[in-house]
């Protein structure tokens, strides 16, 4: 079959096969597009991990680390919300006097566990789309599919010779919708299990670097003032 024999039996289709393709194509470039965007934002945050990382790991004064940090291209994004957040609450209660580590560790623990929620929403924001998609379409599909065989079978008991050459374009252009509906789907379903491993392996780096740097911050408020 050439292009414009595909054409022409979607040109034919009835107006409910052709409405259910046009919303097939509609949310195939939505795969797309909701792939597109998601993998640049995840490399970026990924990119900014690695370079607050490097930096936090040549740092010798925390407090020094988090004024720079504030005025960083990253700053507020990713491990750098997180830090930021975590730091001002320890600075905050401090200043307030509070003394007891136990204290200082659960106002920070909130205040970070409150950023790794929002950088998490980030990460996972849209990913709900393609998991939609992905499951939807090749129903959609199949529901234009049934529509136009019934279509194609009710056309063909008005005939006085029914023949196969006379219900085949009927049936193929039914088919035609179960196949845009495949091919929403299956890239929507690919896209999302690879972009979800990329956030909850991005996010496993957040969760530890939030537990090494609360048992830096409890190794440094157990110490004893000089």
């Amino acid at each position: 079959m050439d292009s414009s024999e595909l054409i022409e039996l979607v040109l034919e289709a009835s107006v409910v096969v052709q409405a259910v393709m046009i919303l097939l194509a509609f949310m195939s470039l939505v795969v797309w597009a909701v792939a597109f965007s998601k993998w640049y934002q995840i490399r970026m945050a990924r990119k900014a991990a690695q370079e607050f990382m490097e930096n936090y790991q040549n740092t010798q004064d925390l407090t020094r680390f988090y004024r720079e940090d504030q005025i960083s291209k990253n700053h507020g994004k990713g491990l750098s919300h997180i830090f930021l957040e975590g730091f001002k609450e320890f600075l905050r209660l401090k200043n307030q006097g509070v003394v007891e580590v136990s204290d200082l560790m659960s106002g920070t623990q909130r205040m970070m566990k409150v950023a790794f929620s929002k950088e998490a929403d980030k990460l996972e924001n849209r990913l709900s789309i393609l998991a939609t998609i992905g499951s939807s379409a090749p129903y959609i599909g199949l529901l234009g599919t049934v529509w136009g065989v019934m279509h194609a079978f009710q056309a063909l008991g008005g005939m006085q010779n029914a023949t196969l050459a006379a219900v085949a374009p009927g049936i193929s252009e039914a088919l035609i919708a179960t196949a845009i509906g495949l091919f929403a789907a299956i890239p929507a379903v690919m896209t999302y299990n690879s972009l979800a491993n990329s956030a909850d392996r991005l996010l496993n780096e957040y969760e530890n670097f939030a537990e090494t740097f609360l048992s830096t911050l409890q190794r440094d408020a157990s110490l004893p003032k000089k």
